[in-house]
């Protein structure tokens, strides 16, 4: 019984993932034509808080409010540049597959994953790129993807101070499932373990500044 239970749940749960995306899916044809599609993944939610901070914050909030701030600034201050859509809009568990499908459906021309990064060496610094590290960077997607990660590098660490450790690669699963669709990057915002960077990303203003300069650093 309790088995056929959360088998009822997850397909309700996946009903409405499919809703949301058949919606759209029909917003986007009929509003924005004309615009580039962004998805904005906020990582994380619901029972999957993600890293903990020196400071208690957890990564699944400031990846959300992060989200939420580029949604934002995208409308108001940018004058709705692009069609921004989140994988989600408030604190819920989406599974890393059903957020992926949400790219392959929306073909979107950027995918950019947000995280927060925690370490054992508490001192540990920077923010990192990640780009998928088994897609060869002759594929149009790779390179779309890398042109928009260097523009990121540039404009942190030019207008906010960021440190970077440039570039990285890895097979995390939203950038292997989505690179084939579209351009996919997944930024990892700070050390959460590090109490200077988990301060800095507490304050709204700096995860607004953040959001800011992840927006304009965006090049399609």
């Amino acid at each position: 019984m309790c088995n056929e239970k959360l088998k009822n749940t997850d397909a309700m749960k996946l009903f409405k993932i499919l809703l949301m995306v058949l919606f759209l899916i029909l917003a986007n044809t009929l509003f924005s034509q004309e615009k580039k599609v962004i998805v904005i993944d906020a990582g994380h939610g619901g029972t999957d808080s993600g890293a903990i901070g020196t400071n208690h914050r957890k990564e699944k909030d400031i990846t959300l409010a992060m989200a939420k701030a580029m949604l934002m600034y995208n409308r108001t201050l940018l004058d709705n540049p692009y069609e921004l859509y989140l994988t989600r809009y408030e604190d819920s568990l989406i599974s890393l597959s059903h957020r992926t499908q949400l790219v392959r459906a929306l073909k979107p021309d950027l995918f950019i994953s947000l995280h927060c990064n925690h370490a054992k060496y508490v001192k540990a610094i920077v923010f990192e790129v990640y780009l998928h590290n088994r897609t060869s960077f002759e594929n149009e997607n790779q390179r779309k993807a890398q042109v928009v990660a260097l523009s990121m590098i540039k404009v942190l660490t030019e207008r906010l101070g960021y440190r970077t450790r440039g570039i990285k690669r890895a097979n995390f699963q939203v950038l292997r499932e989505s690179i084939a669709t579209s351009p996919a990057i997944l930024v990892e915002l700070g050390f959460l373990s590090n109490t200077d960077e988990a301060s800095y990303l507490e304050l709204k203003k700096n995860s607004n500044a953040v959001a800011l300069a992840l927006l304009m650093s965006i090049k399609l």
